[in-house]
């Protein structure tokens, strides 16, 4: 079996990875090639093109990038139409996948779409590109194949493959000793993964920390730096905001530093979904640049209430969210300072998010695995 993969930067290059080896551990002469990160190489893929090719976001943002992406897709098409894999799936990155699994499906070639896309939070009229696109969908969230059940769209869902690595039993006491954390309270800070994230987010979670560290001076602050670079940056906006005395710096190990929180402060993204897994109480922020949240409410784009994953997949939303002009120094801190006061609170969210974890957990790469090679007409062992 022959199967191309395109993966869209860090979180696609793990989902792929862990693709890869259920697969593999069923047919061990399996072959993998395509857009791929370290991970996915690792586990055995061929790299056409390094995964971080496709990491762009926003509206407006990534439009210097179409030329050079619409040429990487025409050259991936070019490549396996003319000798076609058993099965392409793409993973996330739908806005460059949705176009090559058309033009791959067209030529017969049987697609598979790894992670929905929020159809069910802005852009609803992807549900119809999604249809074209991909034979089968696999779904990595409880509601979303409901959807596609209503559309006549082939889903299956996978669970989450953040709940299956997670640790379940998680000891703060030995995380915090690990990071040379003392018994005081303590909030990890998560600005973000990209730079574009960190600039607009470091600042003001160094001011709230600011605010924080005021009025407890024994509060303890740990940020884990994605990157090198992102490393300095987060060093430059602590020391502006007078604040760097009280924080620790890791070099990555954000799940550690959250493991060892007593409350988590977040950029919203595939982490927070990571800090309720973890039973931590957390705070979201999100800030997108000026033209793109314009474009947002211009055209009501956004089609859900909340925007944190936990908050859509709990009964009543737990994760406080603040975006845009709502993210202020002042809302963060004095939500800090509330959950870290009211133990009752923290224990309560802790025990729900429990029940998240297990409705999610439910062996994602094997499962995943499985949908794949059926799709390709293959049987276990073959």
């Amino acid at each position: 079996m022959r199967i191309a993969l395109v993966a869209g930067e860090a979180s696609g290059d793990l989902l792929g990875a862990g693709l890869i080896r259920a697969i593999r551990a069923r047919i061990p002469e399996a072959q993998f090639e395509g857009v791929a990160g370290p991970a996915m190489i690792d586990a055995g893929c061929r790299r056409l093109e390094d995964a971080e090719a496709l990491a762009v976001m926003g509206l407006i943002e990534p439009l210097r990038h179409v030329p050079r992406l619409l040429r990487l897709r025409r050259s991936l098409a070019r490549r396996w139409v003319k000798s076609p894999p058993d099965v392409f799936v793409g993973i996330d990155a739908p806005d460059f996948n949705f176009g090559l699994e058309k033009k791959l499906r067209r030529a017969g070639i049987r697609t598979a779409h790894y992670v929905s896309p929020t159809v069910w939070a802005w852009r609803e009229g992807r549900i119809k590109t999604v249809g074209e696109a991909a034979d089968r969908v696999l779904c990595i969230l409880p509601f979303e194949k409901d959807i596609y059940d209503r559309h006549g769209i082939d889903a299956v869902f996978v669970g989450h493959p953040k709940a299956d690595s997670i640790p379940d039993d998680i000891d703060i006491a030995s995380a915090r000793e690990v990071l040379g954390l003392g018994d005081a309270p303590v909030v990890a800070m998560l600005p973000g993964s990209r730079g574009s994230e960190v600039s607009r987010l470091g600042p003001l979670f160094a001011a709230a920390a600011a605010q924080l560290a005021a009025g407890d001076a024994s509060m303890q602050f740990i940020t884990p730096a994605a990157t090198p670079r992102l490393r300095g940056l987060i060093e430059t906006q602590l020391d502006d905001a007078a604040v760097r005395e009280h924080f620790t710096l890791t070099d990555g190990g954000s799940i550690e530093v959250m493991a060892a929180a007593d409350v988590v402060m977040l950029a919203s993204g595939t982490a927070a979904l990571e800090s309720a897994l973890l039973g931590k109480p957390t705070i979201a922020a999100y800030k997108v640049s000026a033209i793109t949240a314009i474009i947002l409410r211009l055209f009501k784009l956004l089609k859900t209430k909340y925007f944190t994953l936990p908050n859509l997949l709990t009964e009543a939303p737990l994760v406080p969210e603040f975006i845009q002009e709502a993210a202020t120094p002042e809302a963060l801190a004095t939500e800090i300072r509330s959950l870290l006061s009211n133990a009752a609170r923290r224990e309560e969210i802790t025990a729900r998010f429990a029940t998240l974890r297990a409705d999610l957990a439910l062996g994602a790469d094997d499962r995943a695995a499985d949908a794949v090679i059926n799709l390709a007409g293959q049987n276990e062992g073959h």
